[in-house]
């Protein structure tokens, strides 16, 4: 399995292209077919390889999907020890950096998602129904923007760590919702304006004031 991989990080594989079968497999690496078959069972749970049955079939190498990538990096990250301390600091400095992509990238589509998502935020206020999920809605949209898969996997990744982050900041500031959903609309304003140095002004302050409110917790603690 490891060797497959290696082939595939050196471009010896690529995407579409058709593994050698069990028996060649077997010879090459000086393994049983039990061992390859354990292999490619593993490579396609990963999403590295699709097996195929048939006259035609086989294993063939495909290109890992962002939500695949994304839900193993979550399952590394939500099994780590991770304060909402750590997660605020991250949340800073990956989302702040990427506000220069996203000023510059985003569409028209991307800015109307942002905005949309901010009146259903301050719709959820009104009704006393707004919750730490949207919060988080909003934020891996915004990276979404930015056009950037690696980003976006990161964000997307990030979903549990932020949302227990949120909790925690919200148990020190139970009305928590309202200047952040009016936080998250002048983003989209400033995005759509291409107006960087508005756009860092808010999210400065708007992460700034979570980090606020879990760095309190810790020293009541």
């Amino acid at each position: 399995m490891d060797q497959v991989k290696v082939l595939i990080r050196d471009g010896a594989l690529t995407p579409g292209d058709r593994l050698p079968s069990e028996r060649e497999l077997c010879q090459r690496f000086g393994v049983s077919r039990v061992t390859v078959r354990e292999a490619l069972r593993i490579l396609e749970a990963s999403g590295l390889v699709t097996i195929r049955v048939g006259a035609h079939g086989g294993a063939f190498l495909t290109a890992p999907s962002t939500d695949r990538v994304g839900e193993g990096l979550a399952d590394l990250l939500t099994m780590s020890a991770l304060t909402a301390g750590e997660v605020t600091e991250t949340r800073k400095i990956v989302e702040l950096g990427a506000l220069p992509l996203i000023v510059e990238r985003a569409t028209d589509d991307d800015i109307d998602a942002l905005f949309k998502l901010a009146e259903e935020g301050q719709a959820a206020v009104d009704e006393d129904a707004y919750t730490v999920d949207i919060s988080a809605r909003f934020h891996i949209r915004l990276a979404e923007c930015a056009h950037n898969t690696a980003l976006a996997m990161l964000i997307q990744s990030f979903h549990g760590p932020m949302l227990m982050s949120l909790r925690e900041a919200r148990e020190h500031a139970p009305a928590m919702g309202k200047r952040g959903t009016d936080e998250h609309r002048r983003l989209a304003e400033a995005i759509r304006e291409r107006d960087l140095a508005a756009a860092q002004h808010v999210m400065s302050e708007h992460i700034a004031r979570t980090a606020q409110r879990v760095s309190h917790g810790a020293e009541q603690d």
